[in-house]
């Protein structure tokens, strides 16, 4: 098959071994003084050894090349330890390579070797040209204002971490250790001005749109993840009272049944008028 696969300069590279580092798929090796790509499969083509060579010895071209095999980078990586791991998923999660991530992951799992958390990368769900450190996880910490009363003048948020919206979210974040969830549709925060206060406050969000957002079946894995990776203590869902919104139950308990995990789930009603079923 034609694909997209590094192609190394043997006159402008020095073998230098800065590119090494680079590529914690194993693609790469010095061999005679030169660094040389040893297998086809072991190449993804994101290209993340160019830009540390230092002699622009490394181009990305198409040819015909033997598909990639996540699986065969992930029995080589394994062996190397955490870090190479953390690595590697980061450089798969940084290119949006979110079915190879997953591969990965999977990997991990079946062979119970545990997941390694690292911080989402900036270009996660984002075309790799594209740069948004928005994306990127941190915890929030409310002070004594957190759930003030309607009475008051001002009112605070409840937010507790950040990214909320589902496919930005890492499911191995420590923010959901023994957490509460709040699992919103997008409208839902529009709606109903009581959100902060009545849904959110004291739960970790995880916001999503079953009606707009393509990826539904990723959605079900990334919840998977999240339900195998950490102890959930319960689970609030609100939706708006359209049919569509209804799909956000649907994912949860798919991904619950997926996972083999029982979480109690409360359900939350939106008019379209802002009230609460």
């Amino acid at each position: 098959m034609k694909r997209k696969i590094i192609s190394i300069n043997k006159e402008l590279c020095t073998g230098c071994g800065e590119c090494i580092p680079d590529c914690p798929e194993g693609a790469l090796q010095i061999i005679e003084g030169k660094a040389r790509l040893v297998s086809d499969l072991f190449c993804d083509g994101l290209g993340a050894c160019i830009g540390t060579c230092p002699e622009g010895a490394i181009t990305i071209i198409e040819r015909d090349a033997a598909p990639y095999d996540e699986w065969a980078v992930m029995r080589t990586i394994v062996s190397q330890g955490e870090e190479v791991i953390k690595a590697h998923l980061a450089h798969l999660d940084s290119h949006d390579q979110m079915d190879l991530y997953q591969q990965a992951v999977t990997y991990l799992q079946d062979h119970d070797i545990p997941v390694p958390y690292h911080e989402r990368g900036p270009a996660h769900s984002l075309p790799s040209s594209e740069c948004c450190p928005g994306a990127a996880a941190r915890s929030i910490s409310r002070g004594h204002h957190a759930g003030a009363s309607p009475d008051d003048a001002e009112v605070h948020s409840e937010l507790r971490q950040w990214p909320v919206q589902l496919r930005l979210i890492n499911p191995a974040a420590p923010c959901f250790d023994d957490a509460d969830l709040l699992v919103s549709a997008d409208c839902v925060p529009f709606a109903y001005a009581g959100f902060h206060a009545d849904l959110l406050k004291g739960r970790v969000l995880i916001i999503f749109c079953p009606k707009l957002d393509a990826d539904i079946e990723g959605y079900v894995q990334n919840m998977v993840e999240i339900f195998t990776y950490h102890t959930i203590r319960s689970i609030t869902i609100a939706h708006m009272e359209v049919p569509c919104c209804s799909g956000l139950r649907y994912v949860v308990e798919r991904a619950l049944e997926e996972a083999g995990v029982e979480v109690p789930i409360t359900e939350k009603t939106i008019t379209i008028q802002g009230g609460v079923k």
